[in-house]
């Protein structure tokens, strides 16, 4: 097995290896928790835990909320209001 086979086999990378592509396994919305190479190794599974952790708390500092529909229907009477003051030359241009 040459040594590019061997980093293809999720079973045998290294840690390295594993903490390189971890961002790239992240993003993919894998279960990551089901990585064969966690299974084997405490240390990148402390690691993943950790930034689970982190992630966890970064949500919670910086929740995602969607605005109250009254934003938007402030958001449109203030272009709609905007598009009412426009000189008609200006409309034309």
């Amino acid at each position: 097995m040459t040594e590019d086979t061997k980093c293809l086999n999720p079973k045998s990378l290294t840690c390295d290896q594993f903490q390189t592509r971890l961002p790239e396994l992240i993003g993919s919305e894998e279960n990551l928790t089901a990585h064969p190479h966690l299974h084997q190794c405490p240390i990148c599974g402390a690691l993943l835990a950790d930034l689970v952790s982190i992630t966890q708390a970064a949500h919670m500092l910086f929740p995602i909320a969607e605005p109250s529909e009254s934003v938007w229907v402030q958001i449109e009477s203030a272009i709609e209001e905007e598009k009412g003051c426009l000189d008609p030359e200006d409309e034309e241009k």
